[in-house]
Protein backbone atom coordinates (compact mmCIF):
# COMPACT_ATOMS: atom_id res chain seq x y z
CA UNK A 1 0.00 0.00 0.00
CA UNK A 2 1.64 3.48 -1.32
CA UNK A 3 1.69 6.59 1.17
CA UNK A 4 0.92 9.85 -0.17
CA UNK A 5 3.75 11.47 2.08
CA UNK A 6 6.67 13.31 -0.25
CA UNK A 7 9.51 11.72 0.08
CA UNK A 8 12.08 14.28 2.41
CA UNK A 9 15.02 13.18 0.70
CA UNK A 10 14.44 15.16 -2.45
CA UNK A 11 13.02 18.14 -0.92
CA UNK A 12 15.43 21.45 -0.96
CA UNK A 13 15.33 20.99 2.97
CA UNK A 14 16.30 17.11 2.80
CA UNK A 15 19.11 18.00 0.05
CA UNK A 16 20.35 21.25 1.37
CA UNK A 17 21.28 19.43 4.79
CA UNK A 18 23.28 16.59 3.42
CA UNK A 19 24.53 19.10 1.00
CA UNK A 20 23.78 17.44 -2.27
CA UNK A 21 23.07 18.88 -5.86
CA UNK A 22 19.03 19.94 -6.19
CA UNK A 23 19.45 18.58 -9.55
CA UNK A 24 21.52 14.97 -9.53
CA UNK A 25 20.97 14.46 -5.99
CA UNK A 26 24.50 13.41 -6.00
CA UNK A 27 27.00 15.84 -6.15
CA UNK A 28 27.75 18.42 -3.62
CA UNK A 29 27.29 22.33 -2.98
CA UNK A 30 30.11 22.62 -0.77
CA UNK A 31 33.90 23.44 -0.89
CA UNK A 32 34.56 23.08 2.68
CA UNK A 33 32.54 23.94 5.70
CA UNK A 34 30.44 26.54 3.84
CA UNK A 35 32.12 27.49 1.00
CA UNK A 36 29.84 26.84 -1.96
CA UNK A 37 31.81 24.52 -4.98
CA UNK A 38 31.47 26.23 -8.29
CA UNK A 39 30.13 23.70 -9.83
CA UNK A 40 28.63 19.78 -9.13
CA UNK A 41 31.04 17.20 -9.14
CA UNK A 42 28.50 15.45 -10.61
CA UNK A 43 26.50 17.26 -13.08
CA UNK A 44 28.26 19.98 -13.81
CA UNK A 45 25.37 22.35 -12.15
CA UNK A 46 26.62 25.64 -11.84
CA UNK A 47 26.29 27.44 -8.23
CA UNK A 48 26.38 30.94 -9.35
CA UNK A 49 22.63 31.58 -9.04
CA UNK A 50 23.18 30.68 -5.26
CA UNK A 51 23.50 33.43 -2.93
CA UNK A 52 21.99 32.84 0.68
CA UNK A 53 23.74 36.23 1.43
CA UNK A 54 22.91 36.81 5.36
CA UNK A 55 19.67 33.61 5.49
CA UNK A 56 21.51 31.47 7.49
CA UNK A 57 22.98 33.45 10.31
CA UNK A 58 19.82 35.01 10.41
CA UNK A 59 17.98 31.39 10.68
CA UNK A 60 20.96 30.45 12.53
CA UNK A 61 20.88 33.42 15.49
CA UNK A 62 17.21 33.29 15.85
CA UNK A 63 16.92 29.40 16.67
CA UNK A 64 20.08 29.24 18.64
CA UNK A 65 18.97 32.41 20.88
CA UNK A 66 16.15 31.61 23.00
CA UNK A 67 17.54 28.58 24.16
CA UNK A 68 20.88 30.17 25.32
CA UNK A 69 19.31 33.18 26.72
CA UNK A 70 16.80 30.78 28.88
CA UNK A 71 19.90 28.83 29.67
CA UNK A 72 21.77 31.91 30.83
CA UNK A 73 19.34 33.07 32.66
CA UNK A 74 18.34 29.45 34.70
CA UNK A 75 22.23 29.56 35.28
CA UNK A 76 22.31 33.26 36.96
CA UNK A 77 18.99 33.47 38.83
CA UNK A 78 18.60 29.46 39.38
CA UNK A 79 22.26 28.27 40.30
CA UNK A 80 23.72 31.65 41.01
CA UNK A 81 26.91 30.66 38.51
CA UNK A 82 29.37 33.77 38.40
CA UNK A 83 28.87 35.90 36.20
CA UNK A 84 32.37 35.09 33.71
CA UNK A 85 32.04 31.29 34.10
CA UNK A 86 28.15 32.53 32.87
CA UNK A 87 29.74 34.56 30.18
CA UNK A 88 32.08 31.84 29.11
CA UNK A 89 29.64 28.45 29.03
CA UNK A 90 26.42 30.78 27.40
CA UNK A 91 28.84 32.09 24.48
CA UNK A 92 30.22 28.74 23.94
CA UNK A 93 26.86 27.37 23.28
CA UNK A 94 25.64 30.07 21.02
CA UNK A 95 28.80 29.69 19.27
CA UNK A 96 28.33 25.87 18.48
CA UNK A 97 25.18 26.23 18.20
CA UNK A 98 25.15 28.62 15.71
CA UNK A 99 27.97 26.49 13.98
CA UNK A 100 26.29 23.67 14.15
CA UNK A 101 23.50 24.93 12.21
CA UNK A 102 25.24 27.37 10.15
CA UNK A 103 25.90 24.65 6.67
CA UNK A 104 22.39 22.58 6.95
CA UNK A 105 20.87 26.01 6.65
CA UNK A 106 22.87 27.12 3.49
CA UNK A 107 22.18 24.13 1.90
CA UNK A 108 18.87 24.44 2.13
CA UNK A 109 18.83 27.95 0.94
CA UNK A 110 20.69 27.44 -1.82
CA UNK A 111 19.03 23.98 -2.84
CA UNK A 112 15.36 26.29 -2.25
CA UNK A 113 16.98 28.55 -4.72
CA UNK A 114 17.30 26.10 -7.39
CA UNK A 115 14.01 23.96 -6.63
CA UNK A 116 12.10 27.36 -6.74
CA UNK A 117 13.94 29.04 -9.48
CA UNK A 118 14.39 32.49 -7.14
CA UNK A 119 15.57 34.94 -8.90
CA UNK A 120 16.39 38.84 -8.27
CA UNK A 121 13.12 40.68 -7.76
CA UNK A 122 12.24 42.68 -10.78
CA UNK A 123 9.78 46.05 -10.81
CA UNK A 124 6.82 45.74 -12.77
CA UNK A 125 7.16 49.09 -14.72
CA UNK A 126 10.62 47.07 -15.74
CA UNK A 127 8.91 44.47 -17.05
CA UNK A 128 6.31 46.76 -18.99
CA UNK A 129 8.52 48.50 -20.73
CA UNK A 130 11.02 45.21 -21.87
CA UNK A 131 7.94 44.04 -22.87
CA UNK A 132 6.59 46.84 -25.10
CA UNK A 133 9.96 47.28 -26.85
CA UNK A 134 11.56 50.62 -25.33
Amino acid sequence: MGTDRPDLSVTPFGLGIRGLCPRCHRGHIFDGYLTLAKECDACGLDFSFADPADGPAFFAMSIVSFPVVGVAAWLEMGIGMSVWLNVLITCTLAMAGCMLLLRPLKGWLVCSQYINKAEQARLAEEEEREGSGY
